[in-house]
């Protein structure tokens, strides 16, 4: 009793890490010589946090840019977010370090750079020829505010217009000021009395480059001459104007306004527009104007050689058109065309063959920014079909509201998965390769396959293939399928718990190897799936329904039907039936009203086809009792060697044998502990208004009102049974977005004990008790209140035993504490080896075995894996449990605490694994506080605490995972994943990893003048900029105006931007070679280059500036 004191005592310390191993130590020699040292071979130098890759479409986007000779696609968004799109796997994210939101972005087109306008006024200048593309250049203007930019192709000058209506010119080199500047009152004309308001728009002429087009908010647009500095013509038009496009010859434009009408002007014909277009409004027969129309927001106007132009727009619906979805208009000749889209429209850009403002565009696709997604339609054929997205765009299709992570899978899952799930694509999509080709993939150094499994607001399920840095979509399985859906509010039975997605997904339990899937939902509902390669049709779908109640009474119970804690099974056989439960109901709903031995969701009785996949094994629900809803369900586990799953919440435990379909164990959590309960517990006063006549008690002792257990996974005020995995969680308090602690942490609290939920359960072949002397299949269940028990389960041998004879189940009277909640359990065999539970392998299920394998399967019997199993009786195992608190590592059999580690005081664990690492294994943590730390196994010493984010909602809370070989994931918003590492050997090899997002390519040819333009006149003129804009001509702009700040990726920039001339060379070589070209010199130096590695870095600031011609990156 002794030695139980001062482990109490040691428990209780709020000990720093010293003592926390003066502890251990004590301990360890305590434990006897037994336990043998373990040599861990992992240490602080095999750890390295660091990010690798966000997937997902990017969170509220904001503006859109697309490279045409590169086949880059850039979207910016509203928290300053870039993220850029290559070739399907190649993909990049990058932040801007104020977080303001991205207002424009324009391509160095096949120069590997990218401007951004952001809403602070600032412009940057962002390098794409390394792999992390960085900032080389920033300006922020101090006086004058961004609206509008303009970079014409191969210039080096930048327009941007700004609110007050005046027009600046930065040289994309130095990010510098020029000193010519337009001001708003020089551009319109001087008898104007009124503003003309920002500047919306700015483009120059197609065929000459020394005229500008001004628009501004107000509905005037000027053309400006740039050599003259002033205003050749001037249009005005009384409608505010959004945007203005020009046709390739510079001859004619095109204005879009606020009331839903196209302009069309002739430049020489300032007076009137030479046509006005309502493109969606009523024509009104008595030659009236059309009535008015919402604003057209874009409008772009792209000719074709063979052809009638495109003019493609959006917005401009008529008013009348309430609750019409968002549109894409294009008119071709006399077809108008008006696409419907899911989302509202962000931006549009239309993809041309050309990258040559003046010549036939030859349009191809339209890329659509929506607020949560990207679409791309074809526009060579006919019906204008869209391109299939290779993107994983789609995480967000429905909310996410858990995820899993496994790394290092069975390498036949994939393709197994791939095959299943490529049955479910879509038809009709454009036949075309998807036209955003840029870049070049990394080199894969990891070989291992990775699976991420996301679970939705819908119920849907989808399996991702997230090996080597990538993602795609593998297969998705509707969960909600089974359930009868209601048509409207009024049919919806009033037995919901939940407002809104009542088949939410709470918990994903998967066992990989055997294939195996269990889900728990919003609804108190749990499915077991079977993954099959054959489509069937069940004709009555397996179910069970679950009565688990919590309750306290004095004194026994008096009519003796409580069933004994080794329930065996009786009727339950029949699937159909309701099972004989612990806590039988004395009252009837029809009595007294009350809502009773209901579940809360309909299965459906109708046969059910089931496609090959994921396919239904077994549907178990909760039940109400006495008026009461069931709660949410707090822990899942499954093992299909065992053929059993459990399930856990505030009330009790459930276990159920999903070969023979019936329930094994039932028990309030109280129960679970029999005799050696080490709390006070009193019995609760029934509720006095609706006291049942069993006197049952109120389930939730009112500390939790009916709205918070009411709310989905997706609203606003987040129910906290689904978000955390415990219920003791402090609250989020949604103002300041921190946790603040809602009770007090003292453990003899009633509040607390009558809440204790099941947090973490575990199958594993182990020593159950002291006396033990082999290990044998048992369930170790940890609770909210730091305690883990251990049940024995005792299983028939396999093959038709296994389905005749009954599983039985009883606690062992083993009972460990920890401080906190538990959140995970694993084991160690003598070497420190994780011994994973028990599992088969999988089979097809439909298929009917013959002879021999129904032989094997007879001689089957569910075995660990555990090589401690058929080792000598002397040799022992460790149990790793980790709460949110500790960690502590036992001895078993003998049940000594070796190590123990307090992980956190003053913050909580979120979530903790156990991982495998470099051919070792550890302990993963993510605190609330922000920290991430690792422990090595069985010693527990802290091999990495890194501060990583603090916990800012529940979403993070909800998401984040750790897996093997040093990955883990979490969902950073609402539509996007962010991976990360902690393993020093993938940081180092992510260079390497990432794709490259410039190529070199070369610049196509300027269309022709042709022999009568170039002899008379005409055709495209050319202005030298450097003439007008330099310093020598317009002198240097006010400091004051704005101020230049060097970025970050300056240098770097720099040598990125020479070793990438370097392999540009050797490649343009490689092509010249093929075509039968000389390249002279230049071969022979890149030759020789290819030759000897040591000289690449010598030649190649030399020979950029020899050959590249003084592109952006030179300084």
């Amino acid at each position: 009793m002794r030695k139980f004191n001062i482990r109490k005592v040691l428990d209780g310390l709020t000990a720093v890490s010293a003592v926390a191993s003066a502890s251990s130590t004590a301990q360890q020699q305590q434990a006897g010589n037994r336990e043998t040292e373990i040599q861990e071979t992992l240490q602080s130098e095999h750890f390295q946090l660091c990010k690798t890759v966000r997937h997902g479409f990017p969170y509220q986007p904001s503006a859109l840019a697309f490279d045409p000779v590169q086949k880059i696609l850039a979207i910016g968004t509203q928290t300053g977010a870039l993220r850029l799109f290559g070739r399907p796997g190649v993909e990049c994210y990058c932040q801007h370090e104020s977080g303001a939101a991205v207002i424009q972005l324009q391509f160095l087109i096949n120069e590997g750079a990218l401007v951004s306008a952001l809403a602070d006024d600032t412009l940057h200048l962002w390098n794409l020829r390394q792999k992390r593309p960085a900032i080389l250049h920033s300006l922020k203007f101090n006086r004058e505010r961004i609206t509008f930019c303009h970079l014409p192709f191969q210039s080096k000058w930048l327009y941007v217009g700004t609110e007050r209506g005046n027009i600046h010119i930065v040289n994309v080199e130095s990010f510098t000021l020029s000193g010519y500047v337009i001001m708003w009152n020089k551009a319109i004309e001087l008898s104007s009395k009124s503003h003309p308001g920002p500047v919306v728009h700015i483009s120059d002429n197609p065929m000459d480059e020394g005229k500008l087009l001004i628009g501004f908010e107000s509905g005037t647009v000027v053309l400006w001459d740039l050599k003259s500095k002033k205003a050749d013509y001037r249009y005005t038009h009384d409608e505010a104007i959004h945007s203005v496009a020009w046709h390739h010859e510079g001859k004619q434009f095109v204005c879009s306004h606020s009331d839903g009408t196209l302009t069309i002007w002739n430049v020489k014909s300032p007076t009137k527009p030479f046509q006005t277009i309502t493109p969606h409004g009523k024509q009104l027969k008595d030659g009236k104007k059309p009535e008015p129309c919402k604003p057209i927001l874009k409008v772009e106007y792209k000719t074709t050689r063979a052809g009638e132009p495109f003019i493609i727009l959006s917005g401009g619906l008529s008013y009348d058109t309430v609750g019409r979805r968002p549109c894409l208009t294009v008119m071709h000749g006399k077809s108008t065309a008006v696409l419907e889209m899911d989302y509202s429209i962000v931006d549009f850009l239309t993809l041309c063959e050309t990258p040559y403002p003046n010549d036939f565009q030859e349009p191809y696709a339209v890329v659509v920014l929506l607020e949560k997604d990207l679409v791309l339609i074809d526009l060579a054929q006919n019906g204008y079909p869209i391109f299939e997205n290779p993107y994983p765009l789609t995480i967000h299709e429905s909310p996410v509201t858990c995820c899993e992570y496994f790394a290092d899978c069975p390498v036949d899952l994939i393709p197994a998965l791939y095959s299943v799930g490529a049955r479910q694509k879509r038809q009709g999509y454009s036949k075309k390769e998807w036209p955003i080709s840029g870049g070049n993939w990394g080199l894969i150094t990891q070989s291992y396959p990775e699976i991420i499994i996301t679970g939705h607001a819908d119920g849907s399920i989808k399996f991702w293939d997230a090996s080597a840095i990538t993602l795609q979509v593998l297969y998705k399985l509707k969960t909600a399928k089974v359930f009868e859906k209601s048509r409207n509010k009024d049919d919806r039975p009033n037995t919901d718990i939940v407002d809104e997605d009542p088949y939410a997904i709470q918990i994903i339990s998967w066992c990989p190897e055997s294939r195996m899937l269990c889900i728990a939902g919003v609804s108190a509902h749990v499915i077991i799936y079977r993954f099959s390669k054959q489509e069937v049709t069940t004709e009555v779908i397996p179910m069970l329904e679950v009565r688990l109640l919590y309750e306290i009474n004095d004194v026994e119970s008096p009519d003796g039907e409580q069933v004994p804690p080794l329930p065996t099974p009786g009727t339950g056989s029949n699937p159909q039936s309701i099972v004989p439960q612990s806590h039988p109901s004395t009252s009837s709903s029809s009595s007294d009203g009350l809502r009773d031995n209901v579940p809360c969701l309909k299965v459906k009785n109708s046969p059910l086809k089931q496609s090959p996949g994921y396919q239904i094994e077994l549907v178990i629900q909760l039940v109400w009792v006495s008026g009461e809803p069931p709660q949410q369900i707090t822990s899942l586990a499954v093992n299909s060697a065992y053929g059993l799953v459990v399930f856990g919440n505030c009330n009790g435990i459930a276990m159920v044998d999903y070969l023979q379909k019936t329930v094994l164990l039932n028990l309030g959590t109280i129960e679970l502990y029999g005799s050696n309960d080490p709390y006070r517990r009193e019995p609760r006063s029934p509720r006095k208004s609706r006291q049942p006549s069993g006197g049952l008690c109120d389930i939730n002792e009112g500390t939790v009102v009916p709205e918070d257990r009411c709310k989905s996974p997706t609203s606003a005020k987040m129910s906290r049974k689904l978000s955390l995995p415990t219920e003791l969680k402090p609250d989020l308090d949604v103002k300041d977005n921190s946790f603040s602690r809602s009770r007090s942490s003292s453990v003899t609290s009633i509040d607390k004990e009558s809440r204790e939920a099941i947090s973490a359960l575990h199958f594993c072949e182990t020593f159950t008790r002291k006396t033990d002397t082999s290990p044998s299949p048992c369930l170790w269940v940890g609770t909210t209140l730091g305690t883990v028990l251990v049940i024995v389960l005792n299983l028939p041998p396999g093959g038709e035993q296994r389905l005749l004879q009954p599983v039985i189940v009883s606690p062992s009277g083993t009972i460990l504490r920890l401080k906190g909640a538990i959140l995970r359990m694993a084991f160690l065999d003598t070497t420190g080896s994780l011994v994973p539970p028990a599992h088969e392998p999988w089979r097809e299920h439909n298929v009917p075995e013959d002879k021999d394998e129904k032989d094997k399967s007879k001689k089957r019997r569910p075995v660990s894996v555990s090589p401690s199993s058929s080792q000598e009786i002397s040799e022992n195992q460790y149990a790793v449990i980790c709460s949110e608190k500790q960690a502590k590592v036992i001895s078993l059999p003998s049940q000594n605490c070796i190590y123990k580690q307090n992980i956190t005081e003053t913050s909580f664990v979120l979530r903790g694994d156990i991982v495998s690492l470099s051919n070792s294994i550890c302990l993963a943590c993510f605190c609330a506080n922000g920290h991430i730390m690792t422990f090595s196994l069985p010693s527990l010493r802290p091999l990495l605490d890194v501060y990583y984010l603090p916990l800012t909602n529940m979403r993070i809370a909800r998401t984040f995972c750790f897996t093997n070989n040093g990955q883990a994931l979490y969902l950073v918003s609402p539509t996007e994943i962010q991976r990360l590492t902690y393993s020093q050997e993938t940081c180092e090899n992510l260079q390497e990893m990432l794709g490259e997002l410039f190529t070199p390519v070369e610049t196509p040819e300027a269309p022709n003048r042709g022999f009568f333009k170039g002899l008379f006149g005409g055709g495209a003129q050319s202005l030298d900029r450097e003439e007008l804009f330099g310093e020598s001509a317009s002198g240097k702009a006010s400091r004051s105006l704005a101020q230049h700040i060097p970025g970050p990726g300056g240098i770097e920039g720099v040598k990125g931007a020479a070793s990438g001339v370097v392999g540009e060379l050797a490649r343009a070589r490689l092509a010249l070679d093929e075509r039968g070209q000389k390249l002279g010199e230049l071969e022979e130096k890149t030759a020789a280059m290819l030759y000897s590695a040591d000289s690449f870095s010598k030649h190649a600031h030399e020979m950029m500036l020899k050959y590249k011609d003084k592109k952006w990156y030179q300084f």
